[in-house]
């Protein structure tokens, strides 16, 4: 039999032959990419309105005149008929006046405002309660700002030096405006007839009349562009995969265009940029073609191309695609370092093993080292996209995470007192349940939890579903405050759009929503995280699992139809948790939300916030909602791996 060496010996004519063609390739791409440049880099170029000299530039973008992907969701500019450009939030009109792109702020205006004059002589002007900044994701109102109150139908000559104009409704009466803060509020209340509306105003800008057509500063988040305008690149935002991208001359990149050589022109600079891209092509496609051939002709069994190299190049990909990440990386002889070798064994679950470790500043943390990956890394890539940049005390906090050949393991700050579900069953530690989970610090932990969502829900600059909230996935730290864990099945969505699409149903058994595995229910959204809370919510009030309980007479019934039949009939709870009066508000609260939570539609479901605000209230003030007629699928009627189903 001829070894390796002899039949790479005699294949070595056929080596170079291929070799010298990738290098004929090579040549006509280099000559190709050198005379191209990148479309959206053309595209993203900035513009300004007609008869008007601001230039609108990445995060803005000119609808109608530049590409949606040359600015960020959110940032849409329209022009005016004079030429002003302006920006709709909530749909009210804001005239802008300028852009600091370094400062990531704008001067805009109500547009109700444009007919003032500073002589505060101006036109009379239509009651609005758009007059303020609405909600919005985007944009926040930058610090030294003054809130102003606007009264409508006014007749108090002595305070002519507040008038800013005439009432609509009422041409003889004045508009008075005052600072939030100033004395004689309430006695100009009692002389106006009229509407009242705040407003805002820049500090230190002349007289009322002229601060309220100049209006106010606002401040944005979207991500900066210094670095890629400095490396000769325009920003741009991909909504395919909600995050930043920088279009330089050569193609679309990450995060820049690479290091500035000052003795380089810009011109030769674009060109070299493009004849290394052609050599990275021309080498990637090389080592392919010579691996798969090989592979299949010498090597077939080589470990060089094991089962997971395609996840290993998805994980690649993604942690190249976002750049310098805010954690730390480690290697895994690191991770055996920290974990002393994987002494200290914390759980066990179908994702891998949990491992109590200590960093080298003798922080204590928890190392997940995850096994086999659902799809192509999917869980892993989640994990990091989603939490490693979130901030929140409902939380866990990613420090760091190791991708190292085909180990992959996530470090997390240390919760001492476990999950949710050892304590709330009562199969599981009576002990704990009995003397530390009392209604009080249930209830607490309930409000946690809510929190906690409403910050992936809305207080994220993406909107991040989580499509696992369980017991489980709820840490307690030493003071049983609740951190919302496992971020393996996460879908991360633009912040506006209601409803997303995902492939076949995510989650746990008795706590996915009904539209998750069946469309027919409606559209998944962030309303199916809130099933999955309410579900949960009622195993805290029982103490036991939704499915089946166990009461009277041996018989058996679905835990929420029980609950709310004690609340339809305004009958004790018969909990063994509850000890007084407040205790059974608490839990009548929690188990009312709750029972609003599972309502099988989701159009029927509260927001997490309201969620917050229904758990803030006295319980006298809610109402019972219609009765649910349907539970998550049962444990039979799915397919799982480990104790989720299976995507």
């Amino acid at each position: 039999m001829m070894n390796p060496n002899s039949q790479f010996f005699i294949l070595k004519p056929l080596y170079f032959r291929i070799t010298n063609s990738f290098i004929i390739i090579f040549y006509l791409l280099a000559q190709i990419t050198s005379s191209q440049v990148d479309p959206k880099f053309t595209a993203c170029a900035p513009k300004t309105c007609p008869n008007n000299n601001q230039s609108i530039s990445f995060p803005f973008y000119i609808q109608g005149t530049q590409e949606s992907y040359c600015g960020s969701p959110g940032f849409e500019i329209s022009c005016a008929p004079d030429g002003s450009p302006t920006l709709n939030l909530s749909h009210t009109q804001y005239f802008i006046h300028q852009i600091f792109y370094q400062d990531q702020s704008l001067r805009v205006s109500n547009a109700a405002f444009s007919t003032l004059q500073s002589n505060a002589t101006g036109g009379c002007l239509v009651p609005t309660q758009n007059l303020t900044l609405p909600p919005s994701n985007e944009f926040r109102v930058a610090p030294n700002q003054t809130d102003m109150v606007l009264f409508y139908g006014c007749d108090a000559p002595s305070l002519h030096e507040h008038r800013v104009g005439c009432s609509a409704e009422n041409q003889t009466s004045s508009v008075l405006a005052l600072d939030k803060r100033d004395e004689l509020i309430s006695f100009v209340a009692a002389n106006c007839k009229g509407e009242v509306v705040d407003t805002v105003v820049e500090d230190g800008i002349g007289g009322v009349g002229e601060a309220l057509r100049k209006g106010f500063l606002l401040s944005w988040t979207a991500s900066n562009c210094s670095v890629c305008n400095s490396t000769g690149g325009r920003c741009g935002f991909d909504s395919d995969l909600y995050t930043f991208r920088c279009y330089c001359t050569d193609r679309v990149h990450s995060a820049s265009c690479g290091a500035v050589d000052p003795v380089i022109t810009n011109k030769n600079k674009a060109t070299m940029v493009k004849i290394a891209s052609a050599v990275g092509v021309v080498g990637i496609v090389v080592v392919v073609v010579l691996a798969c051939w090989l592979r299949t002709k010498i090597f077939p069994s080589s470990l060089l191309f094991g089962r997971d190299n395609q996840t290993h190049h998805v994980i690649q990909k993604f942690l190249k695609e976002h750049g310098p990440l805010p954690i730390t990386r480690y290697n895994y002889s690191e991770i055996k370092k920290i974990t002393n070798s994987f002494k200290n064994k914390l759980g066990q679950g179908g994702f891998g093993s949990v491992y109590k470790g200590k960093l080298h500043d003798g922080c204590v943390v928890a190392v997940k080292i995850l096994g086999e990956s659902r799809g192509k890394g999917e869980d892993f890539i989640n994990e990091v996209a989603s939490i490693s940049t979130t901030s929140h005390v409902n939380i866990v906090r990613l420090l760091g995470f190791c991708f190292d050949g085909s180990k992959r393991a996530l470090i997390y700050e240390f919760m001492s007192n476990g999950s949710l579900d050892k304590f709330i069953y009562e199969d599981k530690n009576p002990l704990q349940v009995a003397h530390e989970l009392d209604c009080e610090l249930m209830y607490n932990i309930a409000i946690g939890i809510a929190r906690g969502l409403e910050y992936l829900h809305r207080g994220c600059n993406t909107r991040i579903l989580h499509f696992d909230i369980k017991p489980h996935n709820i840490l307690l730290d030493e003071n049983f405050s609740p951190k919302i864990s496992d971020f393996g099945l996460a879908k991360i969505c633009p912040m506006r759009e209601s409803a997303i699409s995902i492939t076949g149903a995510r989650g746990t058994a008795g706590y996915i929503a009904p539209e998750v595995f069946c469309r027919n229910f409606g559209a998944v959204s962030h309303k199916s995280d809130v099933y999955s809370y309410g579900m949960m919510i009622m195993e805290m009030v029982g103490r036991r699992k939704n499915i089946k309980v166990e009461i009277e007479c041996s018989s058996e019934l679905y835990f929420p139809y029980w609950i709310y039949d004690r609340l339809e009939s305004n009958q004790e709870l018969g909990l063994q948790i509850v000890k007084n009066e407040g205790d059974d508000k608490m839990m009548r609260k929690m188990a009312l939300v709750g029972l609003w939570c599972i309502q099988t539609h989701p159009s029927s479901r509260p927001t997490i916030s309201s969620v917050v605000e229904m758990l803030e209230k006295k319980v006298e003030l809610l109402q019972l909602p219609p009765k649910p007629f349907l539970s998550s699928p049962s444990p039979s009627s799915l397919h799982f791996s480990g104790d989720t189903i299976a995507l």
